[in-house]
């Protein structure tokens, strides 16, 4: 098989996967093991989420045999959502930055909720919080794989990851090249003139105290020291309970 027509075949996987995007294939995402699989580098049996429906549009896209699900990779179960226990919730976006499809809302220190049409049930959202306020919760009854999942819900997961993808490719740039100068002819244009920075403002803490009151700007040891004693308060209440 040439490498183009490996590549078609790549396309067509791909589009039959569920694009949950969940890694427990072993893979960064439903492309990249698309891809594995058309170059014969890896199973078609390692998608929980498809389950063996999935296993078997797989098998007919690439003539191999539909092996059993492999339980190495996790089982066929039904759809679940994450939910965020809101009480518990410090507002610390990690879940934010581990949803690869963008379904959970919120900002820094604010409550954070999920968007239920858009969650896909990955679970990544998980291991990242530090105060263990996130659980899944199964939506689907009985209907497990791809009966518990819709090909216009996998096409908007697959839209949502790759403008999740293009989002971060953005700030990584700007993170590289870093914000342009006021000095720049743009700027000159328009009359801009870039603000002198101020000092730094006091941090403030989940429930909106600053971390000093008067005086200088913590130093960032201090604020990492802070944040941890939270996030340790915040795990021995939750256990507690």
């Amino acid at each position: 098989m040439s490498q183009c027509t490996r590549a078609m075949q790549a396309a067509q996987l791909d589009a039959a996967l569920p694009q949950t995007q969940c890694t427990r294939c072993g893979y960064p995402d439903c492309q990249s093991y698309a891809h594995a699989i058309a170059f014969e580098q890896a199973p078609i049996n390692q998608c929980p989420p498809g389950g063996q429906e999935g296993v078997r549009r797989l098998a007919e896209i690439t003539g191999r045999p539909a092996w059993p699900l492999n339980a190495a990779h996790g089982e066929e179960t039904a759809r679940a959502m994450a939910i965020i226990d809101e009480q518990w919730c410090i507002g610390c976006t990690l879940c934010l930055k581990a949803c690869p499809v963008d379904a959970i809302i919120g900002a820094n220190k604010r409550m954070h909720t999920v968007l239920e049409s858009a969650c896909t049930g990955c679970e990544l959202c998980i291991p990242v919080c530090p105060v263990d306020c996130i659980r899944m919760q199964p939506i689907t009854g009985q209907a497990t794989g791809w009966a518990a999942w819709s090909p216009a819900q996998a096409e908007q997961a697959r839209v949502r990851y790759r403008r999740h993808m293009q989002r971060q490719a953005g700030r990584a740039t700007i993170a590289t090249v870093g914000p342009s100068s006021s000095s720049g002819p743009l700027a000159r244009h328009h009359g801009q003139h870039e603000p002198a920075p101020g000092p730094e403002q006091p941090m403030a803490l989940h429930d909106n105290r600053p971390l000093q009151a008067t005086g200088a700007a913590p130093t960032k040891a201090e604020k990492h020291q802070i944040l941890a004693a939270v996030l340790a308060k915040a795990q021995a209440r939750r256990r507690a309970q």
